[in-house]
């Protein structure tokens, strides 16, 4: 009955959008929208289309990335916190020890729920990797990387397993928790509950990293990247644990900035904000941008921080705006070649590469090229480069 529903429901909603198109055609005015229109008619496709078959909104049972499969850690914590192993099969009761070590392991008594998540995510972070490959959803290993038990016994997943395993730690502790997919259905992350407020913990973007860049983070925040089903899913909105609010200081010259940015890469730390007054929003965040600009274009440049990424953005919090920057660290040195090579090898290596790069023209204006001499200016919130 619901498919037939559907089905009649699809049929009625393209013969008024067909009919909207032609009388928009009508009208030379129209044509302007006709970007627009589309844009409203893949949103009503979006809604209309079921969600792998049975036309609900749903957690589980949605396919990523047309391979990868959400399903239920429910049996595994429901075990866990019972007691009741009976019903699980062996491959279930191998994760559930799995999961279960990790907690023995950096769990402790009188943790409050936010600093269980946080151990959680610390701990994931560091132990567990993304795939290293060209396609950030194809892992190295293969084996069951969508979910608890790939991760745990392998070390390595898609962004599937990374949500659905971060969700199991958090019901095996009864802190709720929901994955949630993108409406393209090619990224998954998690919806936590800490106090009275719902937060967005994406592990897998932080993955090698534990930076907080996504860390406990605002439904605001979240869409500045992603799109989801707000309707399905719980909002967002409190600041209470958001760690990019938690986070940030109050300065009174905005100028300490750069001092402020030194001292958190000396210190290897993973996010610096600075709160801006909602008074003063627009033009703090201009300076905050430039002056993060020009920092950026030194550190590339250094030898001391040019391994470091470095990205920033303005964030609206409860009063006024953050201005965020996210620093994560590679530890890796160039491979070092010298121990197993000789003087005849690196002779046949220049002579190589030579025959067939030689005839380049050097650009002697290359420096020039990357100079940047635009200014940088927020509208609200995001960057947009305008002529000085």
């Amino acid at each position: 009955m619901k498919k037939a529903l559907l089905v009649i429901a699809s049929i009625v909603s393209v013969v008024l959008i067909l009919g909207l198109g032609a009388s928009l055609y009508l009208n030379v005015s129209a044509l302007k929208r006709v970007d627009s229109l589309k844009g409203e008619i893949s949103e009503l496709k979006e809604k209309l289309s079921p969600a792998d078959g049975d036309g609900e909104a749903a957690e589980d049972g949605i396919t990523i990335a047309e391979e990868y499969r959400i399903e239920s850690t429910l049996p595994l914590s429901d075990a866990y916190k019972s007691g009741d192993r009976s019903a699980l099969s062996d491959k279930e009761k191998e994760t559930l020890d799995m999961a279960s070590a990790v907690l023995d392991e950096i769990i402790t008594d009188g943790m409050s729920d936010y600093e269980k998540e946080e151990a959680v995510y610390l701990w994931m972070t560091k132990n567990l990797q993304s795939d290293e490959g060209i396609l950030p959803v194809i892992p190295t290993t293969q084996a069951d990387c969508d979910n608890p038990y790939g991760v745990l016994k392998y070390h390595n997943a898609v962004c599937v397993g990374y949500a659905t395993t971060f969700r199991l730690f958090m019901q095996m502790m009864d802190i709720d928790c929901m994955v949630v997919h993108n409406s393209e259905r090619f990224h998954t992350w998690d919806l936590v509950k800490i106090g009275d407020g719902w937060y967005h913990t994406d592990v897998y973007s932080d993955a090698g990293s534990g930076n907080y860049s996504h860390f406990n983070r605002t439904d605001s925040m979240v869409a500045m990247e992603q799109s989801w089903d707000t309707e399905f899913f719980p909002a967002a909105d409190s600041y209470e644990y958001c760690y990019i609010s938690l986070a940030s200081k109050d300065v009174e010259d905005v100028y300490e900035f750069p001092t402020l940015l030194r001292e958190a890469l000396d210190s290897h730390e993973g996010v610096l904000a600075v709160r801006c007054g909602e008074e003063e929003a627009e033009r703090d965040v201009a300076i905050l941008g430039q002056m993060a600009l020009l920092i950026q274009d030194k550190m590339s440049s250094s030898v001391e921080f040019s391994s470091v990424y470095m990205d920033y953005n303005c964030y609206p919090v409860d009063e006024g705006y953050v201005f965020a920057v996210n620093l994560a660290y590679s530890d890796e040195e160039d491979p070092d070649y010298t121990d197993v090579l000789d003087g005849e090898d690196y002779e046949k290596i220049d002579k190589s590469v030579g025959d067939s790069f030689g005839d380049l023209t050097e650009n002697d204006d290359w420096d020039e090229d990357w100079e940047t001499d635009g200014v940088w200016d927020y509208d609200g919130i995001g960057v947009t480069e305008v002529d000085p």
